[in-house]
């Protein structure tokens, strides 16, 4: 479904902040750009795999991979802009030292060589893919992701701790908390601010442990968002995450949010009517969103398969109107 046109004439949302990462970022962005005056985007800066992980370790960089996707998902949408976006995306082939990058990495990469500060050579990308918004990475250092994860020993007791984003993210275990390293990172210039002056504030969907969670882990984020008066939104996945989240059940999900962040509240929980939560686990599901201060919202934000059952995939259009709707607090 096209995303150009879409929530033009519905509720407008002054100014959105967005936090996260991948896939589940971008998806928010994409939805966002459309009922937003204002979008900034927060990305998690602890990736260690592929492209990412590789130029982080050669170059000591951050992780440029959901910079970039998050970049791109903003990007223009004119011909010239979306040239360049395809571009940026592309990955080189073949067995070489190329082999697995993607060229917006590379070119972050330069660029950050060249002018010697990550959040300039994101405002050049920005520039050149003519971003609506502005992206900034979590914390200005790379950070590393710990787990306690249970499940990997013979001993169900067991708790064993793995180190690094893809460790965690595809542990055979359950994870039961993770944390930083370091443990005390500081929030990137201007993340605090662009909290604090948002009219809304959108947490998920995404890798619940890697993407989401590390977000109110960095005190400074933590703190401003016990503190901002924006409307706090948490988008739930729409699927279990093989790995990290596999037979999590909806209500689990804001259980560990409040376990990691004890003062964050949440006004609006968005949920889509054709996940499959019985009855009881509505109720549940309810309960544990009050724990955060929260209510439930029901809409209709996946996409539809030919068959007329959900996809496990955001509709950028619909995601967008259940945001400005949340924010508003209405009904979508």
């Amino acid at each position: 479904m096209p995303d150009t046109h879409a929530g033009g004439d519905g509720p407008r949302i002054p100014s959105l902040v967005a936090l996260g990462g991948g896939h589940g970022l971008s998806a928010t962005l994409r939805a966002a750009r459309l009922v937003a005056d204002d979008v900034t985007a927060v990305v998690t800066v602890a990736d260690d795999g592929g492209s990412s992980g590789r130029l982080r370790r050669e170059l000591d960089i951050l992780p440029p991979g959901d910079l970039r996707m998050a970049l791109c998902a903003l990007a223009g949408r004119d011909d010239h802009h979306e040239l360049l976006t395809r571009l940026f995306q592309h990955r080189y082939g073949g067995s070489g030292a190329l082999a697995g990058h993607a060229v917006g990495n590379l070119v972050f990469a330069g660029l950050w060589e060249m002018l010697g500060d990550p959040l300039e050579a994101l405002e050049v990308v920005g520039e050149l893919l003519g971003v609506t918004g502005r992206v900034l990475p979590m914390s200005p250092v790379g950070l590393d992701i710990a787990a306690e994860v249970v499940g990997l020993e013979a001993d169900p007791r067991v708790v064993r701790t793995i180190v690094g984003q893809v460790a965690v993210a595809t542990t055979p275990g359950q994870v039961r908390r993770v944390r930083l390293i370091p443990d005390d990172p500081p929030a990137a210039d201007g993340v605090v601010e662009a909290i604090e002056r948002a009219d809304a504030v959108v947490l998920g969907p995404g890798s619940w442990f890697t993407s989401v969670i590390p977000n109110v882990l960095v005190p400074a984020i933590a703190d401003a968002l016990a503190r901002t008066s924006a409307r706090k939104i948490l988008v739930l996945n729409l699927a279990p995450q093989p790995g990290e989240t596999a037979g999590f059940s909806a209500e689990r999900h804001l259980h560990v949010l409040r376990q990691h962040a004890q003062d964050v509240e949440v006004d609006v929980v968005l949920v889509d009517p054709r996940m499959q939560l019985s009855a009881t686990e509505r109720d549940h599901l309810e309960r544990a969103a009050a724990g955060l201060g929260a209510r439930v919202l029901t809409a209709e934000v996946a996409r539809t398969a030919a068959d007329g059952t959900m996809r496990a995939v955001h509709d950028p259009a619909l995601l967008a109107a259940a945001l400005a709707a949340a924010r508003a607090g209405t009904d979508a």
